[in-house]
């Protein structure tokens, strides 16, 4: 670790330099960059009334890069980061090609992108980002404290199937470097990596010492907070679907017409019902398993439960978004997500007119 408080501010001003120098020369249409390092490093020393004393030290650096192009037409707007539990180490220059190229890829397809017309459709998620709506639409139901106060979908569905054999979920703190990984939670838990669906089938909430003792069972090192200001409550870390044994791109030739998303944004999520709708942040028509036209200003609408029991495929290729994720919940904490590409059935996609 390369602690950053034995760093010179003046070498990460140099290093945005370089970062908006490299973003810049990639395209004539770029107009303005903004170029972003955070860094922090925390102390933590836990002492709980189990007589329990830890300390480690937690690093957190976080770059991210905003652009502005314009191609006489019309203006688009990208942003991307990366951020990880590492020090100054991180700032490399390979981090610098890493950043420009996810900016700066696919500038003419959203330059290009149009609203198609919405309905309801088969929606193939993309590996990566895509994540965030596992995360939000499913992640924060399996957490236990909905769960005992019986708000969640899910608050009596445990040891029952609730998505197709094959498929597991899992929420992980102990994966090197990650954002969302911590050697011991809020409460002094250790880090765990806890399997929330196996198999298809509903095997752990997510603990905090609260729930896994009305629970009767071991806590699962989810107990998480802001700050010493905020109470522990159980909270997500680096959660996601793991690989499954399908073809990425046989899974877009199955569809006859669908969908591709490539990343969602924002979106809201009723934690009781399930319900959820997510904005897509860039995607692809896909019409007789071909990616065609790109798309804008559409939304995915579904419902968690139901969207977990629709999955048709998991691809082989689970990939963690290593962007800087942040979970709010009253309290804001780092985390991670991901998923492979995963092909759902039944989706309602809001879009220019219905299909």
């Amino acid at each position: 670790l390369q602690n950053w408080r034995d760093v010179s501010p003046a070498i990460a001003v140099e290093y945005l330099g370089k970062l908006e120098k490299s973003i810049k020369a990639k395209d004539s249409r770029i107009q303005s960059v903004i170029c972003v390092l955070s860094s922090q490093t925390s102390d933590y020393l836990m002492f709980n009334s189990f007589g329990e004393m830890k300390f480690e030290t937690r690093p957190m650096t976080t770059v991210q890069a905003m652009l502005i192009a314009d191609n006489g037409k019309c203006k688009i707007q990208k942003n991307a980061s990366r951020s990880f539990r590492q020090g100054a180490e991180m700032i490399t220059e390979a981090l610098i090609q890493e950043i420009t190229e996810k900016l700066t890829a696919g500038m003419d397809d959203a330059f290009e992108a149009k609203r198609p017309k919405g309905g309801q459709m088969q929606v193939v998620m993309g590996a990566g980002a895509s994540g965030i709506l596992l995360h939000e639409a499913m992640g924060h139901a399996f957490e236990a404290d909905f769960n005992r106060k019986g708000q969640s979908i899910f608050s009596d569905k445990m040891g029952q199937r609730v998505c197709p054999e094959g498929i597991n979920i899992v929420d992980d703190a102990t994966i090197r470097g990650n954002r969302g990984s911590l050697n011991f939670d809020d409460e002094g838990v250790p880090g765990q990596r806890t399997m929330m669906v196996e198999n298809g089938i509903l095997t752990s909430y997510l603990h905090d010492r609260i729930s896994a003792k009305f629970y009767g069972v071991a806590p699962t090192g989810n107990g998480r907070r802001e700050s010493f200001r905020s109470s522990p409550i159980p909270r997500m870390r680096a959660t996601y679907m793991e690989s499954g044994n399908a073809n990425p791109e046989d899974i877009i030739a199955s569809v006859e017409k669908g969908v591709y998303v490539d990343e969602f944004s924002n979106g809201q999520v009723k934690i009781g019902e399930g319900d959820f709708t997510f904005f897509v942040k860039s995607g692809y028509l896909i019409e007789n398993g071909k990616l065609t036209m790109p798309v804008k200003d559409i939304n995915v609408i579904g419902n968690g439960p139901q969207a977990l029991k629709d999955i048709i495929a998991v691809g082989n290729d689970c990939k963690l978004d290593d962007s800087a994720w942040t979970c709010g919940k009253g309290q804001s904490v780092p985390v991670c997500c991901g998923m492979p590409t995963v092909l759902v059935n039944n989706l309602t996609v809001g879009g220019e007119e219905n299909a």
